[in-house]
């Protein structure tokens, strides 16, 4: 990508109204673009961003045996009604709309009752399950606040995933492997030492969940943390009871600020048995599945990052989900020799199949390195005086300020 033909442009200054870090720096340095109060558009480098993210995921869903699907955004009434979770005072962040013959129809906030209803025509016989399906898929909720930039949003892209199993042994093996799989993206996105698996209320879906909470000073919530287990109780259910169920006491908490960034939840037979979904066991009698879900989303994973790792200068994205790895900067964009260097540079690098993003704007190299700072890419190479003497090539990694010099060879993709 040339820089000089991107969509966006840098910023100077965020709207005014928009009071999230996060969603600060993505406006400024044209990751994002705000529609309205908790809903945001994704731009080119943004969007780049978020494929990376959903790749990661999608990795770590397909490795535990999920199967991707898609499922509609309109919701049908009754199914929800089936399991009492149309009613908007069971349910209040629903968006709901009608037909033009005045039928009502929802705007899919969470998907367990027309998995659950699909399900009823893929399995009969104990020998279908376990199945496990997930999707992206945009979500709506008619939050009361969204003041959280990309972390709290009324539309907003989610990894819902659902496991449906023989009996509470099978799910229970599953979902060990699911908050792996979650760990693992974490780790992945750059912010697993930060992350922990955290104790929570299960809120509209459930009595109890687990909830995958990073330390922000930008959170909303209260974790408890006990750092040698490596697990945390939300405040919400630090209650002595479960305390003594986690092995743990009052006194090896330490507190913190923090994000949710992700949660999942064991069901039983709650959605399978008011949608009616059942299957033969081995004596040929109806048995009711056991389910769980999973979520992520992923805008809210990505706008933590952002608060995480970002200084006073712009973003600093990690190597994984980064729009590009290397940032070319020509810092002689009036030498005509430094032009053809530079172009030259990127031919090569793109045609070896590094991912790169080339300033070739005309514009001044403070400028560019202050909008190479904001835009957070990993590594920055700039073509300055050395590399037309034949020299080296400067290569600054963003995340540590560290300046190597190599030859042009050297950085080329073998």
């Amino acid at each position: 990508m040339r820089q000089s033909q991107l969509f966006t442009k840098t910023r100077r200054e965020a709207p005014s109204d928009e009071v999230s870090k996060n969603a600060q720096l993505l406006i400024r340095a044209g990751f994002v673009s705000k529609e309205m109060a908790g809903v945001y558009d994704y731009l080119p480098l943004g969007l780049r961003v978020m494929d990376n993210i959903r790749q990661i995921i999608r990795e770590e869903m397909n490795a535990i045996g999920g199967q991707e699907v898609l499922l509609s955004a309109l919701q049908d009434p009754e199914i929800w009604k089936m399991s009492n979770r149309w009613d908007d005072e069971k349910v209040d962040v629903w968006f709901k709309t009608k037909l033009k013959n005045d039928s009502e129809l929802g705007l899919g906030c969470t998907h367990e009752e027309p998995m659950a209803r699909m399900l009823r025509e893929y399995i009969s016989s104990y020998r279908d399950l376990p199945r496990v399906t997930y999707q992206f898929q945009t979500k709506f909720r008619n939050e009361l606040r969204a003041k959280s930039g990309i972390m709290r949003g009324r539309e907003f892209l989610m990894k819902d995933m659902y496991s449906y199993h023989r009996n509470q042994e099978d799910l229970d093996a599953f979902y060990e492997k699911a908050i792996q799989a979650y760990k693992n993206v974490y780790e992945r996105a750059g912010i697993g030492d930060k992350t922990f698996v955290t104790f929570a209320s299960g809120g509209m879906f459930s009595k109890f969940s687990h909830e995958f909470q990073t330390i922000c000073d930008a959170g909303e919530d209260i974790i408890y943390i006990n750092d040698e287990k490596g697990i945390a109780v939300n405040e919400e259910v630090l209650q002595d009871d479960i305390l003594a169920g986690l092995g743990i006491t009052r006194e090896s908490l330490r507190e913190a600020k923090s994000i949710e960034v992700g949660n999942i939840f064991k069901y039983g037979t709650r959605y399978t048995s008011e949608l009616g979904v059942t299957f033969k066991d081995e004596n040929g009698e109806d048995q009711i599945p056991v389910n769980g879900a999973y979520g992520i989303g992923l805008g809210r994973l990505m706008g933590t990052v952002v608060e995480l790792l970002s200084d006073e200068k712009g973003i600093v994205w990690p190597e994984s989900i980064a729009p590009f790895k290397y940032h070319l900067v020509n810092a002689m964009p009036n030498n005509a020799d430094a032009v053809s260097y530079a172009d030259e540079l990127y031919d090569l690098l793109t045609l070896r199949g590094a991912s790169v993003l080339y300033d070739d704007r005309d514009a001044r190299a403070g400028e560019k390195f202050a909008d190479s700072d904001l835009i957070g890419i990993p590594y920055r190479i700039v073509v300055g005086k050395e590399a037309l003497e034949g020299k080296t090539l400067e290569v600054v990694s963003r995340a540590t300020g560290e300046v190597i010099r190599v030859d042009r060879e050297e950085l080329l993709p073998q």
